[in-house]
């Protein structure tokens, strides 16, 4: 078996305890992202649930602190914004924020779907904090994500992209009501809607060929 380069899997194990902590810190009470953007000092919070990690998985969290050299260490770039805006993010390829509720429940992931929204990099700060934060209010949709500043080679675009996902294609007046939101915090240009199932096959803008389900 071909051997992981090591800081490769430092950085999968990264990405990894950052879900973790998102989650766990959600249970306790703010998002990451509040905590970091109040100014609050939840390294106690890290250092536990990085105990909890290891225990859970101590291949990853040996690898993550041979990577980084230490809990602190990953808590200073946490402080940074890593992980928290795009801009400030080089260790993971998207930023992802789920709605409140227990997601998994019921979803069919070929019926999922996404607005795609792409802006320039320089934008893609604020235009995530808004996305981020109606999607963690629970008035956009399902789950949202945006591309971050680590070089990503399977990009298509140098701009940045923000995928707003919602729970079923099909259900087009969730769909728009999506949209009307979207264009209520400011993203009034038309914008293309993709189903999973598209992408799963690989299938992706060409010319002559359309693969986007609305536009609007």
């Amino acid at each position: 078996m071909e051997e992981i380069d090591p800081e490769s899997l430092g950085e999968v194990a990264y990405g990894i305890f950052e879900v973790y902590l998102n989650r766990e810190l959600r249970l306790r009470g703010p998002y990451l992202f509040e905590l970091v953007e109040q100014g609050t000092d939840f390294e106690v919070d890290v250092a536990s649930v990085f105990k909890q990690f290891r225990e859970d998985y101590p291949d990853l969290a040996g690898a993550l602190l041979r990577r980084f050299g230490g809990i602190d260490a990953v808590y200073a770039s946490l402080r940074a914004g890593e992980g928290v805006l795009p801009s400030k993010t080089t260790r993971m390829y998207w930023i992802v924020q789920d709605a409140p509720g227990p997601l998994a429940r019921g979803l069919d992931d070929e019926q999922v779907g996404k607005w795609l929204i792409f802006v320039p990099q320089k934008e893609a700060d604020e235009a995530w904090r808004k996305i981020r934060d109606e999607t963690a209010k629970g008035l956009l949709g399902i789950s949202a994500k945006v591309s971050t500043a680590k070089p990503n080679p399977d990009s298509r675009d140098e701009r940045a992209v923000i995928y707003v996902y919602t729970r079923d294609w099909a259900d087009e007046a969730d769909v728009m009501r999506v949209r009307e939101r979207l264009r209520d915090l400011g993203f009034t240009e038309r914008i293309g809607y993709k189903r999973n199932i598209e992408t799963y096959r690989g299938e992706y803008s060409e010319e002559g060929r359309k693969v986007t389900y609305y536009s609007a």
